[in-house]
């Protein structure tokens, strides 16, 4: 059998208690493998992934699973790496507020181990307990705090990968003022593991905030456009929240009780200046709206709520139904007209439908459960919609079959050819999860 002959030649180089000979269980979202290797060191990765290259095989990348569901229309590949080892902190330096870490890390102990030296990352995953360090910036994760942290693209300021041939190279730098050449990072985050195994993450960090508030502001359907001019009107202001993130009524009813839109805006830096952007929201607000004021604790709790809330390719499907997960980008006051196609389609289909987007950034995330063909029926007014806003949807989680009926990307972009370009050169064999990205790549 050709696994039996794989097997065989992973035991001449790689530790076999490191190998899961029986590989692993079909999976409904896919992304697998025949056989799984499990490497402690980036010469383990290199290794096995010089091995697929001159055998042709393909091999797939997992750290904690959270978005299996993202991409890929196999049910799995040759070989599949899992970072669940590969895990830890290689270098912090305090004072220089940098971290170089292993990308099998989960989000929450990095952030949990940083807290001793009141540091942080400054990004807002979904799922953080599950979700590695190397799948956010694989995938350029990040939250409704965009508005005021950034991507994974804004935090990472180096990195080691592993190239499909087993070659090992540097971008970027483990210092912040690293400006030499050209900002290679950019190329490997967002691409969804497609040119290389991340091998080592260096960021910048930030200092824990001293406070933190979330003021939450309810209106009706009817009162969206006092929603619209509220958010023009405050983003035109002195005051700088972190997140300005509007949730549509039924995420709102689940989080906060009350099936109504919620305006959330995040504040976050020392006492003083959040007690007065409070103040001058408070006194900008629209007249006839309600107004929430959760103070540190509670914000935190809220938050925590807020990322857990969504569909999670590491856990088993439950048979009620089909979750789906879309990101959908436009310009930042069309969140509005995103949200109300939300409710129109919630009320024509047999669906429950969760969405929330930024009113700062223009990204927009929804949560769809219910029968396939409802959903599937949902993701394609949707993205009819996005494309009348001259925006774009991308399906973030979806179980593999229904993968294979949609188009998880959309339309392939203009710019088409160069990534085809780059995968070429990077990866000819395309070894490296394959299909994963833009146009099939």
């Amino acid at each position: 059998m050709i696994t039996t002959g794989i097997l065989t030649e992973l035991k001449s180089f790689f530790p076999e208690a490191q190998i899961l000979e029986e590989g692993i269980e079909a999976n409904a979202f896919g992304n697998g493998g025949s056989i799984t290797v499990f490497p402690n060191t980036e010469e383990e990765i290199a290794s096995v992934l010089k091995y697929a290259n001159e055998t042709n095989k393909t091999i797939n990348v997992i750290g904690g699973g959270t978005k299996r569901g993202f991409g890929g229309t196999a049910e799995g590949a040759d070989i599949l790496i899992s970072m669940a080892n590969y895990k830890g902190i290689v270098e912090h330096v305090p004072g220089d507020m940098t971290l170089t870490v292993k990308p099998g890390s989960s989000f929450k102990e990095i952030q949990d181990y940083l807290q001793e030296f009141n540091q942080r990352i400054a990004l807002d995953p979904f799922l953080p307990g599950n979700a590695t360090i190397g799948g956010i910036v694989a995938a350029n994760e990040s939250g409704p705090k965009r508005l005021g942290y950034g991507s994974a693209r804004d935090a990472v300021i180096g990195l080691r990968i592993v190239y499909p041939d087993g070659k090992v190279i540097r971008s970027g730098g483990k210092v912040v003022k690293n400006v030499a050449g050209y900002d290679m990072n950019k190329l490997y985050i967002g691409a969804m593991g497609t040119l290389g195994v991340i091998s080592e993450i260096s960021l910048k960090l930030r200092p824990v905030t001293k406070d933190e508030n979330l003021l939450l502001i309810k209106f009706t359907e009817d009162s969206l456009e006092k929603a619209k001019a509220f958010a023009v009107q405050l983003l035109d202001t002195v005051v700088e929240p972190v997140a300005l993130e509007l949730m549509n009524p039924s995420l709102s009813e689940k989080l906060l009780n009350e099936r109504v839109f919620t305006l959330a805006i995040g504040f976050e830096d020392v006492e003083s200046s959040v007690k007065y952007q409070e103040e001058f929201v408070r006194k900008l607000r629209p007249p006839g709206t309600k107004l929430v004021i959760l103070q540190q604790q509670e914000a935190r709790l809220f938050w925590n709520d807020f990322y857990e809330n969504v569909p999670n390719g590491s856990a088993p499907i439950d048979g009620n139904g089909i979750e789906a997960t879309l990101k959908i980008g436009t310009v930042n006051m069309d969140v509005i007209e995103v949200l109300k196609e939300c409710e129109s389609i919630q009320d024509s289909h047999n669906l429950l439908i969760e969405g929330h987007g930024g009113l700062g950034h223009g990204l927009s995330q929804v949560v769809l459960r219910g029968a396939e063909s409802d959903v599937l029926s949902a993701i394609s007014l949707l993205r009819e919609k996005a494309a009348l806003q001259s925006g774009y949807v991308v399906v973030k989680h979806l179980p593999l079959a229904l993968r294979k009926k949609v188009d998880v990307w959309g339309e392939k972009p203009a710019y088409q050819f160069l990534l085809e370009g780059i995968k070429a050169k990077v990866d000819p064999n395309r070894v490296l999860n394959p299909g994963r990205f833009v146009g099939g790549i």
